[in-house]
């Protein structure tokens, strides 16, 4: 998609060639700053002024509604800007209006807790207003796993075991979640590539190297935030051209392949910052260097350009 007229080289200064209505932004590592869930000065007023530009802000993250839209609280977006959370799954408004949504189905999340056991810890997200709506099999596994995430959802989250016993086939679902070392994650991800039912969800990788963390987030087939980010651009009315895409991680990838323009920010692992040259990414700024405003700055100013030029 990604044409040398339509994109600058993916090193060197970060220019934008053609004019872009719709940006979908990543949250962890891309809007936000390392170790803070606070949205800078300069990404909020770069957002706010994007809006006012008449260009559409789409949040897209691994995390579900309940834990994006209280970080955005004071940014200042407007009330339809839309979430696309839990990697594609589920598309809300930020002020939770539903606008799109794929229901992971129960038999197959009691098959994957068969192939996961014992590799890592296993979440199931509900898709439910009402808490808890995370489940786990085992707290104390949760606890060691990921520490942090328990105590931040403490309020959300039910201890079920055997865990297929809370995914019966009325449980709407939205995505399951297999999280651990990088090692265990790689004995995960083998044990799905080789299960039978390989070909019926999806399997995203996100991974933080520096904290021996990584996390595989278990779909419907198809779902991602490429998928979420394509069906927001058809009901706006926006080309696929006139997109940008901005992450960090790879569960990024896909939506930054699909894009119009596709921004990897510069505080990306190595292996990601090697394969921007040949995907035709451009590489843009840090986290903690508001690259996201960096971006959004441009397409304002690539906006304001058109607009001039055709008075």
């Amino acid at each position: 998609m990604h044409d040398e007229a339509g994109i600058a080289a993916a090193t060197g200064p970060v220019k934008l060639t053609r004019p872009v209505r719709l940006v979908a932004i990543d949250m962890d590592g891309t809007l936000l700053p390392d170790f803070s869930t606070v949205v800078s000065a300069r990404n909020r007023l770069a957002l706010r002024e994007a809006q006012q530009a008449g260009i559409v802000i789409a949040i897209a993250t691994g995390r579900r509604q309940a834990f994006t839209a209280p970080l955005l609280e004071n940014v200042g977006l407007r009330a339809d800007t839309p979430l696309i959370t839990s990697n594609g799954a589920v598309t809300r408004s930020f002020s939770g209006e539903r606008i799109d949504f794929t229901h992971l189905n129960p038999a197959l999340a009691r098959k994957l807790s068969g192939v996961l056991r014992g590799v890592g810890m296993v979440v199931f997200t509900l898709d439910s207003s009402e808490k808890p709506d995370l489940i786990v099999e085992d707290m104390a596994v949760a606890r060691g796993r990921l520490s942090k995430w328990v105590e931040a959802n403490r309020g959300s989250i039910v201890a079920v075991k055997p865990i297929e016993g809370a995914l019966g086939d009325g449980v709407q679902l939205i995505q399951g979640m297999a999280a651990g070392t990088i090692a265990e994650m790689k004995e995960a991800e083998r044990r799905l590539t080789e299960c039978e039912f390989a070909d019926e969800f999806e399997c995203i990788r996100t991974a933080y190297p520096g904290s021996d963390l990584s996390i595989l987030d278990l779909l419907p087939m198809g779902v991602s935030k490429k998928s979420a980010l394509g069906q927001l651009a058809t009901r706006l009315g926006v080309a696929r051209e006139e997109t940008m895409a901005i992450g960090d991680n790879w569960n990024d990838e896909s939506m930054l392949d699909w894009a119009g323009t596709g921004v990897l920010m510069g505080n990306a692992t190595q292996e990601l910052r090697d394969l921007a040259p040949g995907r035709g990414w451009l590489i843009g700024p840090t986290n903690c260097e508001d690259g996201v405003a960096v971006m959004l700055e441009l397409a304002i100013a690539k906006m304001n350009s058109e607009s001039s030029g055709r008075v």
